[in-house]
């Protein structure tokens, strides 16, 4: 389905492509056991340039309970970064040592120039105020599971959206179901960026208020 491929923003994905991963996740939740070896042999490096609890330890616990094994690095200073080395030669060092990676970078495209020269998939775990596709796809199950499907909603959406990367990934993925509208609550300096207003929301026909 997936395999070989880098995961950049949730529009990589293919509508079939995301119900599928929802699908999966769903029974691995089921049924962990089944799946406690589906990475064995398989190396996950994170590359966190950033401080991270949450989001670098889920990568590493579901690499783990799925069989694999986990190495990286959970901040510039303690990475080669603190010598001036680029993203692109550390992912290419890195993808002698790993199947596959999880980069979180303070800088917005990071994770898809590691992924254009790296020969291994990288999966951007948050790129500054840009995207953060991996936490939109828990939000999308958590809606699927608790309410049993992912259309017809009117969804709020309140605090940072300026800067909220988590934000822009999850309007980027909820717009593509049918018939979600959206409130975006914020103060007048947090609203959306125009990219979402514009290339997401309006030109998609989507339905969406602002308020402050």
């Amino acid at each position: 389905m997936l395999k070989g491929r880098s995961l950049i923003e949730p529009m990589d994905l293919s509508l079939a492509e995301l119900d599928d991963i929802l699908n999966l996740a769903d029974r691995i939740m089921h049924d962990p056991a089944a799946y406690a070896d589906k990475c064995k042999g398989k190396v996950l490096a994170t590359l966190f340039y950033e401080p991270s609890t949450r989001t670098r330890l889920s990568f590493e616990s579901a690499m783990l309970r799925l069989g694999g094994s986990v190495m990286g690095f959970s901040s510039a200073e303690s990475s080669s970064a603190a010598k001036g080395e680029s993203v692109a030669d550390t992912i290419r060092t890195v993808a002698c040592y790993a199947d596959i990676a999880a980069m979180r970078h303070p800088k917005e495209g990071a994770p898809m120039v590691a992924a254009m020269k790296a020969n291994i998939p990288v999966i951007n775990a948050g790129d500054g105020g840009h995207q953060h596709p991996t936490q939109t796809l828990t939000d999308l199950l958590t809606i699927q599971t608790l309410k049993g499907k992912i259309n017809n909603f009117t969804i709020g959406l309140c605090g940072d959206l300026k800067f909220g990367r988590t934000v822009h990934s999850l309007i980027k993925a909820l717009s593509r179901y049918e018939n979600i509208k959206f409130i975006l609550i914020s103060p007048d300096e947090l609203r959306v960026p125009d990219y979402i207003r514009e290339e997401i929301l309006m030109k998609n026909g989507i339905e969406f208020m602002e308020v402050e």
